[in-house]
């Protein structure tokens, strides 16, 4: 029995074509060539345009994430080479090629190996901006790391004259392109440093294809660049253009001419800056005298600057009258303190024995000197003085008798 084919909506067949043209192993991960047509940018960041060659085009989006990683400015009829997968997009029914990579065509492969260093030197840490070192404001030798007969350098040594003529400069010659260009350059960036050649360096040479400027997408310059203890400003090729050794760098500049200019202030600024920081200084320093010599008319027309003996009188009299004070406080506690010591001393004289001696009383003591205080300190037949008011007794000890 013959079976009856299914009733499907439209979204369905779509989505049963999107999930047959998923697992296709072919569409979910190819490269097409082809000439650019429609390119336009979303305001949402997205792009959306066609490939196409002579018989035949494709639709094709890139999303805002990897548009991000586009290094150059896609133009219609610029021939490429597109990375991503072909499915369909059930809403319309419309197959699309969603791009993860736009390369120019001729450079795939070079565009390819630069994405994959830049990514793992920048896993490593290479390019984090906390390693990059500050510029010196007032360099006094710059190293130039470039070819000594392009005219980049004559642009950067016509401009570091012309804007900062106190620096010293010197050219370190090396190839800029070509097999052992990225060798020699790195060579020369850690010869500088070993040498302490310089407290600035640029590394860079003019524009060119990216095979020309590929000596500084080399892992080689990237480290030498990284590891540099002197500060390092890149200058490689025309403002679109972008290599691992801007990455590294300290600083990187659109252009060489742009790197000079980084590289070393104005001198015709630092004369203006230093013009207006005399007048500044000036004007300060007119205030202050100003406001000194008010001071100084103010302690001029004081009574004492005029006369100054009456300064002295005033002081003597205020001498005078403390010593008055002080020889008046002084008599008062000397009669004190003699007022004091009569009290005390006719305090102990009351309590003198001599005193008591002389209303008839008598110490007795023994030839030690121990005072007989009870009949119990002596024996008969012992021998002791009997203290007087007006001298000493030898007695000698009869009998005992106690008080009842």
């Amino acid at each position: 029995m013959k079976q009856e084919p299914s009733v499907l909506t439209p979204s369905q067949v779509g989505q049963y074509i999107k999930a047959f043209m998923d697992r296709d192993r072919l569409l979910s991960s190819l490269l097409v060539r082809g000439e650019l047509s429609n390119y336009k940018i979303h305001s949402s960041g997205h792009h959306y345009f066609t490939l196409k060659d002579r018989e035949g085009s494709l639709r094709c989006v890139m999303f805002r994430r990897e548009a991000a990683c586009v290094h150059f400015r896609p133009q219609d009829g610029m021939q490429v080479i597109v990375a991503g997968r072909v499915t369909v997009f059930p809403r319309d029914g419309q197959y699309q090629l969603y791009c993860t990579k736009l390369t120019p065509e001729g450079v795939g492969d070079l565009y390819i190996a630069f994405e994959q260093l830049k990514d793992r030197l920048f896993q490593e840490g290479l390019f984090d901006p906390r390693r990059k070192q500050p510029i010196p404001r007032f360099p006094k030798q710059i190293a130039l790391v470039t070819s000594p007969t392009g005219a980049a350098v004559r642009d950067m040594l016509r401009i570091l004259k012309a804007r900062w003529p106190l620096a010293q400069v010197r050219v370190l010659p090396v190839r800029v392109q070509g097999e052992g260009a990225a060798e020699e350059i790195a060579a020369a960036v850690r010869w500088a440093n070993w040498k302490a050649a310089a407290d600035l360096m640029i590394v860079g040479r003019g524009g060119g294809s990216m095979e020309d400027l590929w000596a500084f997408n080399e892992e080689v310059v990237a480290r030498a660049i990284a590891e540099s203890q002197i500060p390092v400003i890149s200058a490689v090729g025309h403002e679109p253009d972008v290599t691992i050794a801007d990455f590294a760098a300290d600083l990187r500049a659109a252009t060489p001419s742009n790197a000079a200019e980084l590289a070393v202030p104005d001198q015709n600024e630092v004369y203006a800056a230093l013009l207006g920081g005399e007048e500044r200084l000036k004007g300060a320093i007119a205030v202050r005298l100003s406001r000194y010599r008010q001071t100084l008319e103010r302690i001029a027309m004081n009574r004492v600057m005029t006369e100054p003996a009456i300064y002295f009188q005033n002081k003597h009299l205020l001498l005078d009258y403390q010593s008055r004070r002080l020889a008046h406080g002084l008599e008062r506690s000397v009669s004190g303190q003699r007022e004091r010591l009569g009290r005390l001393a006719a305090a102990l004289d009351a309590m003198s024995p001599l005193k008591v001696l002389g209303r008839g009383y008598a110490i007795a003591q023994r030839e030690d000197g121990k005072v007989l205080t009870s009949v119990l300190d002596a024996a008969p037949g012992d021998a002791f003085y009997l203290r007087l008011s007006d001298g000493e007794l030898g007695c000698r000890v009869e009998g005992q008798a106690e008080r009842e």
